[in-house]
C-alpha cells in the first residue's frame, strides 16, 4: 500500500484502532474525520459468519434506505407492451428491448446504474451476462430487479434502494449515505440495513452471525463498530 497523505494521517490519529465504538460514537467519528473537498459517501462493512460457498449462506438482497444514498441512480428497464409505459411513468431513464441490448453489445453503452427487466425479457437480457454480470448490473429476482412490477422496482431504486451481496470473505459492503446527511439520517439508514441483514440470517449458519462491522467515508479511516450495535439499531 502506498504512503498515506498528511490529511489522512492526521485524522487517523483521532480513531482508536483497537476500540469498538457504539453507533453514536462511530457516526460522530466518521463525520469528524472526513477531509475531502467533496461530499464523501458514508460506507458500511459487515463481516458475517457465513460460508458464501454454500448457496443458503450466500447472503444477497436489497434494502430501501429511508434517506436514500445521496445520489439518484439512472435506471434502464427491459420491458415490452404496457410495461413500457409503466416504467416510463415511474421515472425510468431508459426503457426498451432488443434495440437497447444491441446498443450495449455493439457500442459498449453503459450509461446507467441499475437494470430492471420483466421475466419475459430475460431471454434478451441473458445474452448480456458477460457485460452486465462483472459490473454488478445483471437483473436478479433476489434483489427485485426481475419483476413484472416494474413501476415499484424503478421507484424503489430512485428512492434509495441499495443491493448487497457478501464477497468471498463473507463481508458486505454498501453505502448508507453522505457526510452532508448528518448523524441522524446516517443512523436511520444504518438501522434499516441492520434490520434487513439480521433478518436474513441463514438457519444453517453456526456460531456468531455478525463478527464485526465498520464505518468509513470515501477517503477517511475506518471506525470499528461493536457488532451488538446492529441488533440494537434494528430493534429501535
Amino acid at each position: 500500500m502506498g504512503k498515506r497523505g498528511k490529511k489522512y494521517r492526521k485524522v487517523r490519529e483521532l480513531v482508536d484502532p483497537n476500540k469498538k465504538y457504539t453507533l453514536e460514537e462511530a457516526v460522530q467519528k466518521v463525520l469528524e474525520t472526513h477531509f475531502a473537498n467533496f461530499d464523501e459517501s458514508v460506507d458500511l462493512a459487515i463481516n458475517l459468519g457465513v460460508d458464501p460457498r454454500k448457496a443458503d449462506q450466500n447472503i444477497r438482497g436489497s434494502v430501501v434506505l429511508p434517506h436514500g444514498t445521496g445520489r439518484t441512480a439512472k435506471v434502464l428497464v427491459f420491458a415490452k407492451g404496457e410495461k413500457v409505459k409503466e416504467a416510463e411513468e415511474a421515472g425510468a431513464d431508459y426503457v426498451g428491448g432488443e434495440e437497447l441490448a444491441e446498443k450495449i453489445q455493439k457500442e459498449g453503452w453503459l450509461d446507467f446504474d441499475k437494470v430492471v427487466a420483466t421475466p419475459d425479457m430475460m431471454g434478451v437480457v441473458g445474452k448480456l451476462g458477460r457485460i452486465l454480470g462483472p459490473r454488478g448490473l445483471m437483473p436478479n429476482a433476489k434483489t427485485g430487479t426481475v419483476t413484472f412490477d416494474v413501476g415499484k422496482a424503478v421507484k424503489d431504486i430512485k428512492g434509495g434502494k441499495v443491493d448487497f451481496r457478501v464477497d468471498r470473505a463473507g463481508v458486505l459492503h454498501l453505502p448508507i449515505g453522505r457526510v452532508s446527511f448528518g448523524p441522524e439520517k446516517v443512523k436511520e439508514n444504518f438501522a434499516a440495513v441492520a434490520e434487513t441483514v439480521l433478518r436474513m440470517k441463514p438457519a444453517s449458519a453456526k456460531g456468531t452471525y455478525v463478527k464485526g462491522a465498520a464505518l468509513s467515508t470515501t477517503m477517511g479511516p475506518g471506525v470499528k463498530l461493536d457488532p451488538a450495535e446492529l441488533k440494537s439499531a434494528a430493534a429501535a
